[in-house]
Parts: C-alpha cells; sequence; structure tokens
C-alpha cells in the first residue's frame, strides 16, 4: 500500500538505507512512462486519482504537457508499505525520445533499479534497447512493465493464449538484451521472468496493472480482462473502472520495487568499481560500499537546475557521507571549495528544504554556482578520485547559427544560453571565429526546437538558421614519409611528428572508455597491446580527445616536461578544428618523434609551443588524404504491410540503405540506416505517407564516409558558410624546411 507522507516522515525513512529504493522509469518515447507515474503519485496522494493519466505531473513544464512527451528527468519521493514494512521509493521519469538520451545517462547514475516500460503492441523499440543498455553499463537492474495491454484486446482483439504468447514473445526480447548489455556476472539472475512476479502488465491510461502474484491474491484471469473490454461503450467504461479498482496500478509496480529491485547497501558495493575509480580501501571506498552517513562525504551530481531565486541547484546521489546546509565541500573535478547553503528534497514542481540527507539518498543542494553535471562533491579535507565521466550514447550531430533579434538583448542572450548548457550539457554553444556565428549544436532536431521554445519562455527572441549538420573529418592514406616539422614562431624550438589511422577497434575502445586519460598507465597500455600497439606506445600515450591519440616517442630531450602541457594544448587544437573545413578531427594517432627545445623559459612559453605543435599536425594532415565524415542514423520504422513500399520508398530517397525487414504478424519492421543530412522533415513525410500509422525512431548509429562524389561539394559549402576561402589549404602553407 502507497501513502502520501509529511517530509518528516520521508526523513526517519530516509536514515535506513535497508528500506530505500533509487529507481527509474525507463523507455521509447510514448510508451508510457509519465502516465504510469502519474498513477504511482495518485495512490501516494502526491496528485488527484481522476486526473492521474492526463496530468502528467512529472511533466512539470508545460510544453512537456503540451507534447505529451517528457523532456527533462524529473524526481519525486513517495513511502509504500510492502508486506508491513515502509519503504522509500525515489522515483526518476525519464525522456524517451533520443534527443534527450543524455538525461537518461544523467540519472541512471542516481538509481539502482529500473522500471522498463514497453508499449504490448509495438513490443521493444530502437529506444528500449539503448535505455535497456544504458542502464545495464551503470549496474543498474531492471524489471518489465508491459503497458498498453488494453491495444491487444481492442484493436487486435488477441485471445488470452494469443496474450500471453505476445508476453512471451516481448519478455524473451528483453531478456535478450540483458544476457547482451549486462555486466558478466548478473546475465543470469538479472533474467526478467513471470513466475516470480518480476514482470507486470496492465494500462496505465486505464489505471489498472496485474502481475502473477497479483492475478492469484486478487483471483483474476486473462478471460476477467478480455471481459472488461467486452460490449457497449458504457458497458466498457463501467467494467475496466472496476477493474482499476479492483486491481489498482501502483500495487504490483511498487511491491516489484520493494522485492525485486536492490537498496543502496546491496547495490553500492557491485556498483562501486563501474562508476569510481577510487581506492576501495580508503575511508571513502569504504563510505561508500557500506552507505555510511557517517563517512566522508561523496556525491554525484547527475542534474543541474539554474532557478531565479536559489541560483545553481544540483541534484544527485550520495554515496558516502551526508550533505547539510552550511556544509563546506569540495568540487573534485573543478578544483575548487564552495559552501552548500541549502538542502532540498525534490518533489517534480516543488523542492521542500531539509536540514540533512544522508548517504543512499537523491538530494539536491544550492550554493555551489560553478557545479557542473558529473561532478564530484567530496569532504573538503579528503584527497579523492572522481566519479566516472558519464558515458552518453549519441553525440551532438546537429547545429544551428543563433542570435538576438535585438542586439540591445545580447547579455540577456549570454545569460540564457549558460543557463541552458548548464542545466544540459548535451547541448554546445560556441562562437565560430571565422564567421562570428554563435552556433548551438544538439541531439536532433527535436533536442534544438525544445532549446529554441526555452529561449522564448525566458523573453528572448531569436533567429535559428536551418539545421546544419556537424561533420567529422579522418585521414584516407596516411603519411608515410619523413616525419614533419614545425617550428616554434622564434625559430628557437622544433618538434618532428607522424601520423596514423586508428583502427576501428581502438576507435570503439575509447567510446566505451575502455580507454581514457584516468586510468593508471598499467591498465591503459594493457588494454592498447591486446589491441596489437607496440609496447612503447602503449606505454607513452600523452592525451585522448574525442576519438584521437597523442603518443610520445620523444627519448633523451631536455626540457620536454616544461613544455609537454603546451604540447597538449596545440594537439587538442588541430584535432578540434582540423584543416579541411574546420570540423573535429576523427580516429587520427599523432606521434611526437623527436623535439629540440630553447633553453631559456623566455623562450618555450605557449605562444611559441602551440604553433610549432599544431602546425605540423595540420601540414600531416593535408598530406594524408583528408575526407570527411557524416553521421549516420539507424531507422527502425513499425508499418503495417500495406504501407511498406511507402516507407522504402521515403528511406531510399533519402539515401538509406535498408538492413533487415523482419515481420510479425500483420506488421513489418524496416531497419535501415540514413545519413542525418538527410533526415530532416522525415516525420511529417511519414505520417501522411503511411496515414500516421507507422511507430518509428531514428538514433545516432556511427560515422561513415561521405561518397567520393560528393566530398568536395560539401567541403565547398561547409567553408563558405565559416567565411573560410572555398578550397581548403594546401600542405604546403603549414611545411617547415630544415
Amino acid at each position: 500500500m502507497v501513502r502520501y507522507k509529511q517530509t518528516d516522515e520521508i526523513i526517519k525513512l530516509m536514515n535506513n538505507p535497508e528500506i530505500i529504493r533509487n529507481t527509474s522509469i525507463i523507455a521509447h518515447v510514448d510508451h508510457g512512462k509519465t502516465t504510469l507515474s502519474d498513477s504511482l503519485l495518485a495512490a501516494a496522494g502526491i496528485i488527484s486519482k481522476k486526473t492521474a493519466g492526463q496530468k502528467l505531473f512529472l511533466d512539470s513544464w508545460d510544453l512537456e504537457q503540451k507534447r505529451q512527451m517528457t523532456v527533462f528527468a524529473s524526481n519525486v519521493s513517495l513511502a509504500h508499505t510492502f508486506q508491513d514494512k515502509d519503504f522509500l521509493i525515489n522515483l526518476i521519469d525519464t525522456p524517451g525520445h533520443i534527443d534527450f538520451s543524455g538525461a537518461v545517462t544523467r540519472s541512471l547514475r542516481a538509481v539502482d533499479g529500473a522500471l522498463v516500460v514497453v508499449d504490448a503492441v509495438e513490443g521493444p523499440m530502437t529506444q528500449t534497447e539503448t535505455v535497456l543498455m544504458q542502464a545495464l553499463r551503470e549496474r543498474v537492474k531492471p524489471i518489465l512493465f508491459i503497458n498498453k495491454v488494453d491495444r491487444l484486446i481492442k484493436e487486435i482483439k488477441l485471445t488470452p493464449v494469443e496474450i500471453q504468447g505476445k508476453f512471451a514473445k516481448i519478455i524473451s526480447r528483453v531478456n535478450n538484451l540483458i544476457k547482451k548489455y549486462a555486466p558478466d556476472e548478473h546475465k543470469r539472475d538479472w533474467l526478467v521472468n513471470v513466475e516470480d512476479g518480476r514482470v507486470a502488465f496492465g494500462s496505465a491510461l486505464h489505471k489498472w496493472g496485474l502481475n502473477l502474484p497479483h492475478m492469484k491474491m486478487k483471483g483474476i484471469s486473462f478471460n476477467d480482462i478480455i471481459d472488461a473490454y467486452t460490449g457497449e461503450p458504457d458497458e466498457v467504461g463501467i467494467k475496466v473502472d472496476n477493474l482499476s479498482k479492483k486491481a489498482p496500478l501502483p500495487d504490483p509496480i511498487l511491491d516489484m520495487f520493494c522485492e525485486h529491485l536492490p537498496n543502496p547497501l546491496q547495490a553500492q558495493p557491485y556498483r562501486q568499481s563501474k562508476i569510481w575509480p577510487g581506492n576501495v580501501d580508503s575511508d571513502t571506498g569504504k563510505g561508500m560500499a557500506k552507505v555510511d552517513p557517517n563517512g566522508p562525504l561523496l556525491m554525484c551530481i547527475s542534474t543541474i537546475e539554474v532557478d531565479p531565486h536559489s541560483g545553481t541547484v544540483a541534484i544527485g546521489r550520495i554515496f558516502s557521507g551526508s550533505v547539510h546546509r552550511g556544509k563546506t565541500v569540495q568540487l573534485v573535478g573543478n578544483h575548487q571549495k564552495g559552501t552548500i547553503q541549502q538542502v532540498f528534497m525534490s518533489m517534480a514542481t516543488d523542492r521542500v528544504i531539509v536540514d540533512r540527507v544522508p548517504a543512499g539518498n537523491i538530494a539536491a543542494v544550492s550554493g555551489l554556482p560553478s557545479i557542473h553535471v558529473g561532478e564530484t562533491v567530496a569532504q573538503e579535507d579528503i584527497e579523492t578520485s572522481p566519479f566516472e565521466g558519464l558515458k552518453y550514447v549519441t553525440d551532438p550531430v546537429v547545429t544551428v547559427a543563433v542570435e538576438p533579434e535585438d542586439v540591445k538583448d545580447l547579455p540577456l542572450f549570454d545569460k540564457v544560453m549558460h543557463k541552458l548548457t548548464t542545466e544540459d550539457p548535451n547541448l554546445h554553444f560556441k562562437m565560430d571565429k571565422e564567421s562570428g556565428e554563435f552556433l548551438l549544436s544538439g541531439m536532433g532536431e527535436l533536442h534544438l526546437e525544445i532549446t529554441a521554445y526555452r529561449m522564448q519562455e525566458a523573453g528572448l527572441k531569436v533567429k535559428l538558421s536551418k539545421p546544419i549538420v556537424i561533420y567529422r573529418e579522418t585521414v584516407s592514406k596516411p603519411y608515410q614519409g619523413r616525419s614533419i616539422m614545425g617550428k616554434s614562431p622564434n625559430k628557437h624550438s622544433k618538434l618532428w611528428v607522424s601520423i596514423e589511422k586508428l583502427s576501428e577497434e581502438a576507435i570503439e575502445a575509447i567510446k566505451e572508455e575502455k580507454i581514457t586519460e584516468m586510468q593508471t598507465r598499467a591498465e591503459r597500455q594493457k588494454i592498447l597491446r591486446e589491441l596489437g600497439w607496440s609496447t612503447p606506445d602503449a606505454r607513452n600515450v600523452l592525451a585522448l580527445e574525442e576519438n584521437n591519440i597523442l603518443v610520445n616517442r620523444i627519448k633523451g630531450r631536455q626540457y620536454v616536461d616544461e613544455v609537454i602541457d603546451h604540447i597538449k594544448s596545440g594537439f587538442r587544437e588541430a584535432i578540434h578544428a582540423s584543416p579541411l573545413t574546420k570540423e573535429p578531427a576523427y580516429g587520427i594517432k599523432i606521434n611526437l618523434e623527436d623535439i629540440t627545445v630553447h633553453e631559456d623559459p623566455v623562450h618555450r612559453g605557449p605562444a611559441q609551443i602551440l604553433p610549432m605543435t599544431w602546425r605540423p599536425i595540420w601540414c600531416i594532415i593535408l598530406l594524408s588524404k583528408p575526407k570527411l565524415l557524416e553521421p549516420i542514423l539507424s531507422f527502425e520504422c513499425k508499418v503495417p504491410n500495406t504501407f511498406v513500399s511507402s516507407v522504402l520508398a521515403l528511406v531510399q530517397k533519402r539515401r538509406g540503405k535498408i538492413l533487415d525487414m523482419p515481420a510479425e504478424e500483420e506488421m513489418i519492421t524496416v531497419k535501415a540506416e540514413m545519413p542525418v543530412s538527410e533526415s530532416f522533415g522525415i516525420a511529417d513525410e511519414l505520417r501522411s505517407s503511411t496515414q500516421g500509422r507507422a511507430f518509428w525512431a531514428t538514433q545516432f548509429s556511427r560515422w561513415a564516409m561521405v561518397p567520393e562524389q560528393m566530398q568536395s561539394e560539401i567541403v565547398k559549402q561547409i567553408r563558405e558558410r565559416r567565411g573560410l576561402s572555398p578550397q581548403p589549404p594546401k600542405a604546403d602553407e603549414f611545411y617547415e624546411s630544415e
């Protein structure tokens, strides 16, 4: 039984980690996460039971309500009594659209369990796999809710046996994903099954739900459920209402949270090694493993909100220690200290001020203005490692040029952009040096559309360009000649570099964070040796930038340590804006072969060393036949077989490639790939060509070479847009002779 609790009662529950469940609701877009959350909140007395399912309480922003879509992750604390014991459930609702998958990534760091919601008709979709993969990578344990069962009865008219067969297929597909992505030690015991109650089903819209234990306890069969939807509309309405009273949706869901999801004491020991690289035998490591409220503070920030009254509010999971008003803390990543002004519990639209929140809970704190998402908040007087970086499943691949309509609004423009990019680290904002444009990059069209709306909401009128695709630059034929030399502007220092192309395996290892700068040299060397690198190169990685690596092969030279940080900065400068079009480089390995450095420190500052580094890197890239890479989307569309030809024609018209077309009853799933540049406006075209009968999704898949016949034209377009000469520079412009 779930009940509304006053703040002081919830605070009491916070102090017992055994009864805490930190959980998230994850799903493909429109599969019913927020509607389900409404029913849970209604049962807790936080919202009216009558408006549950329509209110979308956790969609607390007006645009979310209008679009019937979750954009931000929202969290709320509620209490539930299971087997005569009170439990505290910290619940986070997350977005389902791929453009907002970054919010899912951030939320999953804060939780130990996840309810995967799947539409009974559509089954697991592209984003179902993505969010489940994200959860399992964070060592978050899943359970399953099959939603919209009413559609199986009303639309497809399945029998009880056929409904159970449909459930079996969905469960099998979800379990295949768990086997694929779960950590080895949990590939078997995290599989979901009907028998022990880890799978529930129902209708979030009609507010009823069951799992096998509740079916037995309440004496309800599949025939009873089908009967509730049989008859005249008025009769069906009454019977479905009675079903929701006899089998209220929150009962099995919240019981599943309590019975099948881990508490912090169980979860933190096996999550610790994955999310925190620090010493497990240190006081902080022990405090984390024991969820010790009196241990050294260790908190991971998963969400930032910029509030007009409270300032920057940081929300995150406390893994060790406690937070309270007036506590001085260190921001490990920023190398800064700060003092917590207020501590809150989050209740979606409201924040409730509390005195203290201990380990094992999710809390909000204010008073740390320079904090960012992913930051590690720690005890002020200890040395500790930061949490592992949050790993996003996609990169920003679409850009728009943005500027205020009125130049007088520039101060407001700067303030609003700071707020938006602080709250959403998947938004990238910068000024293009060549064109003078302000560029805003996001995960997709919708991400940028929502951002533009938020600007207007803040009272800022802006002009936006048409979407611009973000490309990458790579080398197609690495230069094999002698090392290329760079000279400092004063000619006193010299650097020699060579170039290689990274293997796909090495790039994948960087993406999956198997190779990071945070690793010990020995850990990184082991992985690179397994990828075929020589021992000296594997040992001497200096820097990783995006999907590029800098290696130090220099031996026996003086003053190298004094300039190495400047060399890293020069490498990053060259990589962030590669010479072909000033797009970032991708999959390149730069080797430092030799160096001579002037003995006088005055002659080896950044003004000398940076150009000595980036110029030969640009030169050798231009000698290596640089090419553009374009972002490719995976595309999945479930459609009745009568409309398949329309979908195929649409995909092929957009330079798409059909990968597979599995059939299930009357539905065909078209699996394909297409370039991001060809995807704009596809939603409207799909709706019109399939009469609104298509269920579809796209997500970033990979970078692929732009077709040869299109390379020069796209290079020209990018350069002209940036205010550069249409033709890329020649290597000779950066070549230095002995």
